[in-house]
């Protein structure tokens, strides 16, 4: 009876190491949860949204791998991001610290913002009144929802302020495996445009690319408000693809 309790107990132990090992493997390898802490990336993404990253997107370096080892530099089977990508990297001036924004510039790229239009290479990013009818865009001014077009992408932006920090730039030349982010939400988002909190982001600190979120709660609505629970949890926004 000893042996057989005694047999049990190991095989639920090799289970639980095999379950973690999986686990690890997944998470280091494929794809990795992530939530969103602030509106940076309104009206695309919410506060309380939580999102799965593929870490196979662009290969793979130190910041892929748990605690970051110092082991190699680099990126192993590189794969190149595209403008428009909404990525996690890590925050060049504190690799501590997750942000997510979407790529606007490329290396080499020259980049100036005018009046909140962005201008690359000689080019322009096209901007035109949003038509979505999406309910969590119901609550901002119509003029304040756009759409950006780039080749073979559209995507939502907010612009709540006419001459907005960060609206008006100089030029900036993004650097050999270099990306230039900014957040959807223009007007409040902490990116690129300020060279001494964001800059320039290495190839290496990119994490992955957000694919599909798989959960949202409003973290205003308290979870003892049991009868609020079909506003608290956005059921409706599970499984929806980030675009």
């Amino acid at each position: 009876m000893k042996s057989k309790n005694k047999n049990n107990i190991l095989d639920n132990i090799k289970t639980l190491i095999y379950a973690i090992l999986i686990a690890f493997f997944i998470r280091t390898f494929i794809l990795q949860p992530f939530t969103i802490p602030s509106g940076s990336m309104l009206p695309n993404l919410l506060v309380g949204d939580y999102l799965f990253v593929s870490k196979y997107s662009y290969g793979y370096s130190r910041y892929s791998l748990p605690f970051s080892p110092n082991i190699f530099e680099g990126r192993v089977f590189k794969k190149q991001p595209k403008r428009g990508d909404v990525v996690v990297f890590r925050l060049p001036k504190d690799p501590s610290i997750d942000y997510i924004k979407r790529i606007v510039g490329l290396p080499g790229d020259e980049i100036i913002i005018v009046n909140g239009t962005i201008h690359i290479n000689d080019g322009v990013i096209e901007q035109a009144q949003s038509k979505n009818k999406d309910k969590y865009f119901s609550g901002y001014p119509k003029r304040s929802l756009l759409i950006e077009k780039i080749p073979q992408k559209s995507y939502n932006i907010l612009n709540l302020e006419d001459n907005g920090i960060g609206d008006n730039t100089g030029v900036y030349v993004v650097p050999k495996d270099h990306y230039f982010f900014m957040g959807d939400n223009r007007d409040n988002s902490l990116d690129s445009r300020f060279l001494d909190q964001v800059g320039y982001v290495s190839y290496e600190n990119l994490i992955g690319r957000a694919e599909f979120l798989f959960f949202s709660s409003d973290k205003s609505i308290p979870l003892w408000k049991f009868w609020q629970w079909h506003e608290k949890f956005r059921v409706d926004r599970i499984f929806k693809k980030i675009i």
